[in-house]
C-alpha cells in the first residue's frame, strides 16, 4: 500500500481483516496524508493543518468516528458576509435562487460554470449572484470556475446540498490513530519517510523501490496518494496509460493559515456582537475566515482556494502571514501593525 493517507489506512485494514499481508510505504515521516493534525501547543487544542470538517451525510467517515469512539461536534454560530464595506446574516443571492435551479435544471449539455454564469445570467443584477457562486466554487470546491463542471456542481447543490456540517471533537488525527492502530493489531507493516521511486512488474510479482534504496516485493501494489504525486513514480508501461488518464481530473490547491491572537478581538466590531461568529465571507485577498465557535479559542483559519491559490506557491511562511494579516486588516479596518502585534 502506497500512501498512509485515509484511503491508503482504510484500504490496508480492509485488505488485513480479509487475511491479506500488507506493507504501507509512506513517504513522509507522518501518517493522514491531507489530514494533518497539529500538536496541541500550537494554538491550544488539536487543530487542523489539514482536513478539519465533515460536510453532508458522510456515513463511512461517520460510521468511522462512532467505530473509534470519538465524537462529532455541529458546527454552530452564525455566517457573516461583509460586502460593500457592512457586515451581513443575509444572502444577497437568495432573490435570484429559484431562477437560479431553473436554469440549472435546464442544462442537458454540460460546460464550464463560468460559462453557464456569463451566458445565463450575464445582467449587471446578477453580479452577486455570478460573485458569490464564483466564490464557491474556487473556496468550497477549490476548483477552478473555467474548467468545473456545471452538472456535477448542480447535483451537489441541488441532490445533496452542503448537508450537515461537524468537525471530530478529538480531532481528525484521532481518527487516523484508530485506523493505523487497527492495522498494527492487524499484523499490517508500516515504514514511514519510505518515498517510493518506481514500481516494477514481472510475471506475477511487483517490485517496489524507495528513494533510500530500500526495495519490497508483493503480488500487488496499491496506490493511494492524489494524481499529481504520481509523477514521481516510475511505474510499468501497462499502468502509464491509466494512469495518464488522471491528468484529466481537475485537482484544486489550497492555502490555509491558522492564525492565533491573545484574544477574540473580533467579536465586537464596528458596534456589531460578532461573538458567535462561526464563517466570514469577503472579498478580502483572503475571503474565506472561520472560528472555533462555540470553543473560546482565540484563532482564525483562513483559506485561500482555487487558481489563485496556485499564484502564491512560491511565497515563503512570512509572507503568506503578512498575506492573512492584511486580509484581515481589510476586512476589520484594523491596522496591520495591531494584528501582528496581537
Amino acid at each position: 500500500m502506497i500512501g498512509a493517507g485515509a484511503a491508503g489506512l482504510m484500504a490496508a485494514r480492509e485488505l488485513l481483516r480479509a487475511g491479506r499481508q500488507v506493507t504501507i510505504l509512506e513517504a513522509r515521516n507522518r501518517l493522514g496524508g491531507r489530514i494533518w493534525p497539529l500538536e496541541t501547543r500550537a494554538f491550544g487544542y488539536a487543530a487542523e493543518g489539514g482536513a478539519e470538517f465533515i460536510h453532508g451525510e458522510a456515513p463511512l467517515t461517520r460510521g468511522l468516528v462512532r467505530e473509534a469512539g470519538l465524537t462529532l461536534a455541529p458546527i454552530e454560530g452564525r455566517r457573516w458576509s461583509l460586502r460593500d464595506g457592512k457586515f451581513s446574516t443575509g444572502d444577497a443571492r437568495a432573490s435570484h435562487n429559484r431562477r437560479l435551479q431553473q436554469e440549472l435544471m435546464a442544462v442537458t449539455t454540460d460546460l464550464p460554470i463560468a460559462e453557464f454564469l456569463a451566458t445565463r445570467f450575464a445582467g449587471a443584477q446578477y453580479d452577486e449572484l455570478r460573485r458569490g457562486i464564483t466564490r464557491m466554487v474556487e473556496g468550497y470546491d477549490a476548483a477552478d470556475p473555467a474548467r468545473a463542471s456545471t452538472l456535477a456542481l448542480r447535483e451537489e447543490w441541488l441532490s445533496e446540498g452542503l448537508g450537515q456540517q461537524d468537525r471530530i471533537g478529538e480531532g481528525y488525527g484521532a481518527l487516523i490513530d484508530s485506523l493505523a492502530g487497527d492495522c498494527h493489531r492487524l499484523g499490517g507493516a508500516l515504514h514511514l519517510g519510505a518515498a517510493v521511486v518506481a514500481i516494477e512488474q514481472s510475471t506475477g510479482r511487483r517490485t517496489i523501490r524507495c528513494r533510500d534504496g530500500a526495495s519490497f516485493s508483493a503480488d500487488a501494489a496499491i496506490l493511494t496518494m492524489p494524481f499529481p504525486a504520481l509523477a514521481g513514480i516510475v511505474l510499468p508501461p501497462a499502468v502509464q496509460a491509466r494512469a495518464a488518464l488522471g491528468a484529466d481530473i481537475g485537482f484544486g490547491n489550497v492555502v490555509k493559515l491558522l492564525l492565533g491572537f491573545r484574544d477574540k478581538w473580533w467579536a465586537e466590531h464596528g458596534g456589531r456582537d460578532l461573538s458567535d461568529l462561526s464563517f466570514l465571507i469577503s472579498t478580502a485577498r483572503v475571503p474565506t475566515w472561520w472560528t472555533q465557535y462555540p470553543a473560546s479559542f482565540p484563532v482564525l483559519t483562513g483559506w485561500f482556494a482555487g487558481p489563485r491559490a496556485d499564484t502564491v506557491a512560491s511565497l515563503s511562511e512570512q509572507q503568506l502571514i503578512d498575506m492573512g494579516l492584511a486580509s484581515l486588516a481589510e476586512i476589520f479596518d484594523r491596522p496591520v501593525a495591531q494584528l501582528r502585534q496581537d
